[in-house]
């Protein structure tokens, strides 16, 4: 009996396997060579453990909405329990993204309802609105420093489900230490090199929302510096200053990391601050020592730097 020949579209299956194989093995080639030369590779924000602890991986986006959670807080002369009670409730409700969506008319990081006066819809979608709402709430129950985290986000929430937001604690405290300064260079950040043309007006951009997250005292008279900076008025310069709870070296690195976190959507593409340096080119490598970072200065002002 003749042996059946295979049909073309037989023939050639071996070869689209095996090409497919090839296209996977050199993905996998690809993301290995970046991990290992410090490259770019996938758009992350890592917050380093704490007390030999598990690391914190987030996007960009949820790492950004999250130092926007901690700036208002920080505005308002807030605690970091208030942060991680926050960020506890910005998990649990939203995963840290800004939804335009929701059960019944629910919106934004808190998922809060325009119905229930916590805003308009379009007030409930701007992040630093939304945050301030939240702390406007939490800072009327009593003792809510003290409380478990679960117990002072439901008294601000009132879910319908009071224990999920104890699961998000850990991980919210550690995010919440990092962006309120407590743990210097404890978060980075992996992302797209800026665009070219985004310097001036990312400077311009990187001012105002400053101002607008951390409050008018974050800039005091920085701007006219700024405009005459080295680099065509790409550098934006914020002044530290003080030693309490708000000043020195926690205030500095509150900003710094703030940079990090938005650095994607402001296209910032290097910032320094008490002689570490973080750069988009080489992100994979993290914040990296300078060799001047005894210089005089160096922990006096977050310089950041814009794309080209």
């Amino acid at each position: 009996m003749q042996a059946a020949v295979p049909s073309p579209a037989r023939r050639r299956r071996p070869w689209r396997t095996a090409a497919a194989v090839a296209v996977l093995l050199g993905a996998g080639a690809y993301v290995a060579v970046e991990q290992l030369t410090g490259g770019p590779g996938e758009p992350r924000c890592t917050v380093a453990a704490a007390g030999g602890g598990a690391a914190y991986e987030l996007p960009p986006e949820r790492a950004a909405n999250a130092a926007t959670v901690s700036a208002v807080a920080a505005a308002r002369g807030l605690p970091p329990r208030a942060v991680t009670v926050a960020l506890a409730t910005a998990m649990q409700e939203s995963g840290l993204r800004n939804l335009d969506h929701g059960d019944k008319d629910s919106l934004g990081l808190f998922q809060q309802r325009p119905s229930h006066g916590w805003g308009t819809p379009r007030q409930i979608m701007d992040p630093v609105y939304a945050a301030g709402a939240f702390y406007a709430h939490l800072v009327k129950v009593p003792g809510y420093e003290r409380l478990p985290v679960t117990e002072a986000a439901q008294r601000v929430q009132r879910s319908g489900y009071p224990l999920a937001y104890a699961k998000h604690e850990a991980d919210a405290a550690l995010l919440a230490d990092a962006l309120s300064g407590l743990r210097g260079a404890a978060l980075t950040c992996v992302v797209p090199r800026p665009e070219r043309g985004t310097g001036a007006a990312g400077a311009a951009r990187v001012r105002e929302r400053l101002v607008r997250e951390f409050g008018a005292g974050v800039l005091p008279g920085a701007g006219a510096k700024d405009a005459g900076a080295k680099g065509g008025g790409r550098t934006v310069t914020v002044p530290v200053a003080g030693s309490g709870a708000d000043g020195g070296a926690r205030r500095g690195w509150q900003v710094a990391l703030w940079s990090v976190a938005h650095s994607a959507e402001l296209g910032v593409e290097q910032i320094s601050y008490a002689g570490r340096t973080w750069r988009a080119a080489d992100a994979g490598q993290g914040w990296q020592r300078d060799a001047d970072r005894g210089a005089p200065g160096a922990a006096s002002a977050v310089r950041i730097i814009t794309g080209q």
